[in-house]
C-alpha cells in the first residue's frame, strides 16, 4: 500500500522541476548576464530536490521490503545509502575538475604554440621580403654585369688588335734571340765535351776505388753516378750501401746516401768535385762504425717482422697483427749502449711491461725479440 501511494505521488510531481534550464537559449538572446543569479538559484533548488528524491527512492525500496509495521519498528536503522553515491559523485567531480585543468593546460600550451607559430610566420615573411629585395638586387647586378661585359668585349677586340701587333714584334725579337741561342748552343757543346772528359776521368777514379775498396757501379749518366760500396776488409757481414753522386756545373758534387735495408739515416754531402773520394771514405767509415748493430738488425729482418727507424734509434717488432713492441737502442750499442723495451701494445691497449725481461742481464736485440716472440702473454 505504501509503495502504491509513493508511486502515485511521483506521477503527480511536475517533471519541469527536474529539468535543467536551457542556458543556451538565454545566451543567444543576450540575457545570460541578468539571468545568472536566477540560474544559480535554480541549480541549488534542483540539487535539493534531487537529494529529496533520492531519500524518497530509498524509503520506497525500504518499505517495499517490509511485510508489517512491527518489522519497521523493530528493524535497526540502515546506513545512509546516499554516502556511496555522494562519494562517487565527489570522485567524478574531482575527476571532472582535473580534466578541466588538464584541458586548460593544453589550451594554454596550444596558445603558446600558436604564438610561436605566429612569430615564425612573421620571421618567414621578413625573410621572404628580404629575399625579394635580394632578388631585385641580383637582377640589377645582372643588368650591370651585362653592360660591363659588352664594354669588356669592345676592349678585348681593341686589345686583340694590339696583341697581334705585339706578336709580330715578338716574332722579330724571337728571330734575334734564336740567333743568340744558336751561339749559346755552340758554347754549351764545347762545355759538354769538357764534361765528357771530366766524367771519363771520374770513371777511371771510380774503377780504381772499386778495385781497392769493393765498389760496384750501378749506373752512369752524364751528371750522375749510382754505386754500392762495402770495404773488402770488413769483418762483419753488411749489406751494400747505396749512394749516388750528382755533379753540378760549378765543379761541385752532391752525394746522397740511401737507407734501404742498410739501417743508416739518409743524408746528403756537398763539396768540391776533387773531395768526392774523401767523402766516400767518410761515409763508409761511419757505416762500418755501426756495423755490429746494423749487421744484427739486417739479420733480424729475415727472422722477424721488424721496422728500423735509424733517426730515433727505434726498432718496431710486429709480433702479430694486433701486438706491436717498441724497443730503443742506446748510442754505442752493443758495446757501450743497451737495448731496452719501451712499450707493448696489444689490441690497441698498452700492456704492463714491468715484469717483461729476458733471463739474461743485458739482453741484445736478438735476445729481446726471441723472448717477446715466445712469451704467451703478448
Amino acid at each position: 500500500m505504501a509503495t502504491e501511494r509513493t508511486e502515485a505521488l511521483l506521477e503527480r510531481t511536475d517533471p519541469s522541476f527536474l529539468k535543467s534550464c536551457n542556458t543556451t537559449e538565454l545566451q543567444e538572446t543576450g540575457e545570460g548576464e541578468t539571468m545568472a543569479p536566477y540560474l544559480m538559484d535554480c541549480r541549488r533548488k534542483q540539487k535539493h530536490i534531487f537529494r529529496q528524491l533520492c531519500v524518497v527512492v530509498d524509503m520506497i525500496q525500504l518499505l517495499a521490503g517490509l511485510e508489517s509495521v512491527d518489522q519497521l519498528l523493530n528493524k535497526p536503522c540502515p546506513q545512509n545509502p546516499g554516502n556511496k553515491a555522494r562519494s562517487a559523485w565527489k570522485a567524478l567531480k574531482a575527476e571532472y575538475l582535473e580534466r578541466v585543468q588538464e584541458v586548460e593546460g593544453m589550451i594554454s600550451t596550444l596558445r603558446d604554440r600558436m604564438e610561436e607559430l605566429q612569430g615564425k610566420r612573421k620571421t618567414l615573411e621578413t625573410l621572404l621580403s628580404a629575399l625579394q629585395i635580394k632578388k631585385e638586387e641580383c637582377k640589377e647586378k645582372e643588368r650591370i654585369t651585362a653592360k660591363r661585359n659588352q664594354r669588356a668585349e669592345k676592349q678585348i677586340s681593341f686589345q686583340l688588335e694590339d696583341s697581334i701587333q705585339a706578336a709580330q714584334n715578338s716574332m722579330n725579337a724571337c728571330d734575334l734571340q734564336f740567333s743568340k741561342l744558336k751561339d749559346e748552343v755552340e758554347k754549351q757543346q764545347a762545355r759538354i765535351s769538357d764534361w765528357t772528359i771530366l766524367r771519363d776521368g771520374l770513371q777511371i777514379l771510380v774503377n780504381v776505388t772499386h778495385r781497392n775498396m769493393a765498389y760496384r757501379l750501378l749506373s752512369v749518366s752524364s751528371s750522375e753516378l749510382c754505386l754500392e760500396l762495402l770495404p773488402r776488409a770488413a769483418e762483419i757481414s753488411l749489406e751494400p750501401l747505396r749512394v749516388s753522386i750528382t755533379m753540378t756545373t760549378s765543379d761541385e758534387f752532391h752525394l746522397q746516401v740511401f737507407q734501404r735495408t742498410a739501417g743508416l739515416v739518409e743524408e746528403a754531402v756537398n763539396g768540391r768535385l776533387r773531395q768526392v773520394s774523401a767523402a766516400l771514405v767518410e761515409v763508409l767509415e761511419r757505416y762500418i762504425s755501426q756495423g755490429e748493430m746494423l749487421s744484427e738488425i739486417q739479420a733480424l729482418h729475415s727472422r722477424f717482422a721488424i721496422d728500423w727507424c735509424p733517426a730515433e734509434k727505434l726498432l718496431i717488432f710486429l709480433k702479430t697483427a694486433t701486438a706491436v713492441c717498441h724497443l730503443r737502442v742506446e748510442e754505442g750499442y752493443p758495446s757501450h749502449g743497451r737495448a731496452t723495451l719501451l712499450s707493448v701494445r696489444k689490441d690497441g691497449n698498452l700492456l704492463d711491461i714491468t715484469d717483461l725481461q729476458p733471463p739474461v742481464q743485458h739482453p741484445v736485440l736478438t735476445e729481446w725479440l726471441e723472448f717477446l716472440s715466445s712469451n704467451p702473454n703478448i
